[in-house]
């Protein structure tokens, strides 16, 4: 689907199968969540820039590749993207954090914020925005603008599944900011959730109702 880049490793797929198993205790949930986001990190970093370092070896000088420029930002969207956020620190632990706490009023599936806290100097930072599900795309939306109210210029969304309602809807409000998922489901049900999906993630991650 056009405005969604679907990572599609066999290892993030086989993960991801297990995780929409319904029999999938709360334990492994947690588990394959953590070790699927560090294989989605790969990807939605695989272009950052680099830039020659002079090192020594043990047995020699050589101009090695690292990292340019600031420090990534993970922006963790309140409470199931912390479970993605988990695996992303192992990979990139000098990241800076972002955390958008937003939830979901049941009557009209609209956002609302409770909490927000950024680092500052976001305009020179890639500002990856971390929630496991894009169903409405609501909270996503409303996520990525208080972003850019703060400064951000850059960014990425990453998350597990996304329905295509919630592709377009974003992609109409933030044209400028890609979409990383591990698979597109066939669509969002009456009451907003995406079918065949895998249920409530933060639910699942934490093991509430």
């Amino acid at each position: 689907m056009t405005g969604a880049t679907v990572i599609d490793h066999p290892l993030v797929q086989h993960k991801l199968t297990h995780m929409r198993m319904k029999d999938t205790s709360t334990q492994g949930f947690r588990r394959l969540l953590r070790e699927i986001s560090v294989l989605l990190t790969y990807e939605v970093t695989r272009d950052l820039p680099i830039a020659p370092m002079e090192i020594d070896t043990p047995l020699q000088p050589m101009s090695a590749p690292v990292i340019e420029g600031k420090k990534l930002v993970f922006a963790s969207v309140l409470r199931a993207g912390n479970g993605l956020l988990e695996g992303m620190l192992e990979l990139v632990p000098a990241a800076r954090v972002a955390h958008i706490g937003l939830y979901r009023d049941p009557e009209t599936l609209q956002p609302v914020e409770y909490y927000f806290k950024a680092p500052d100097g976001l305009a020179e930072r890639l500002v990856v925005v971390v929630d496991p599900m894009l169903a409405t795309a609501n909270s996503a939306i409303a996520a990525v603008q208080r972003l850019k109210d703060r400064g951000a210029t850059r960014l990425r969304f990453l998350c597990l599944l996304a329905a295509p309602e919630g592709i377009a809807k974003f992609n109409e409000a933030h044209p400028d900011v890609p979409i990383y998922t591990a698979a597109i489901d066939e669509r969002l049900n009456e009451k907003g959730y995406i079918v065949p999906g895998l249920g409530d993630a933060g639910d699942r991650m934490y093991g509430t109702k």
